[in-house]
């Protein structure tokens, strides 16, 4: 507010202030009722508060203390521990297989549903055979051996993947075949 506007707010208030003092004692019972109002309602709240933090405070810790000692790394992370170049080769063969499963699953009709579907099964059988030479590499079989049948494994994937979609290419192109025969 400009200097202004509050010189003519107190010239329009003049006359209209409360000019008298308090009664006798005024001052003793205010601070008798704010002392006591203030002690009703802090009473309770110290009462709870500590032990409850203090509870709250060691489940934390033992929180964070489970967590850190029984935290166990997953497969992955411990076959990558004991031979990083398998990582990267599960990488690159992952990401082909995935690859050639998609197309697969795009070159689904129902001439090859079966084949689709038979390999499929025969994929996931082969992922359960990888996964347990995983676990065999953990426990410290024969590491050179268990490597070279994890590769095996992933290129027996592929190339199963890539007779699958040859076959497929076939019944297509025989069907073909057999669709401009008919039309002449």
């Amino acid at each position: 507010m400009k200097k202004d506007d509050i010189d003519n707010l107190f010239k329009n208030l003049e006359g209209s202030f409360d000019l008298e003092a308090p009664a006798h004692g005024h001052e003793q019972r205010f601070l008798d009722r704010l002392n006591a109002q203030k002690n009703t309602k802090t009473l309770p709240n110290k009462a709870w508060w500590k032990p409850l933090s203090i509870a709250a405070s060691i489940a934390i810790i033992c929180a964070i203390t489970f967590g850190v000692f029984n935290s166990k790394p997953s497969l992955e992370q411990q076959v990558a521990e004991i031979s990083p170049e398998v990582s990267r080769t599960e990488f690159y063969f992952a990401s082909l297989i995935e690859e050639q499963i998609n197309e697969l699953k795009n070159e689904s009709t129902p001439e090859t549903k079966k084949i689709v579907d038979d390999t499929m099964i025969q994929l996931k059988k082969l992922e359960t055979n990888y996964t347990k030479l995983e676990q065999d590499l953990i426990n410290g079989g024969n590491s050179k051996l268990i490597l070279s049948a994890m590769i095996t494994n992933f290129q027996t994937r592929i190339d199963l993947l890539q007779d699958v979609l040859n076959t497929i290419e076939s019944i297509k192109n025989l069907k073909n075949y057999d669709n401009a025969e008919t039309t002449i």
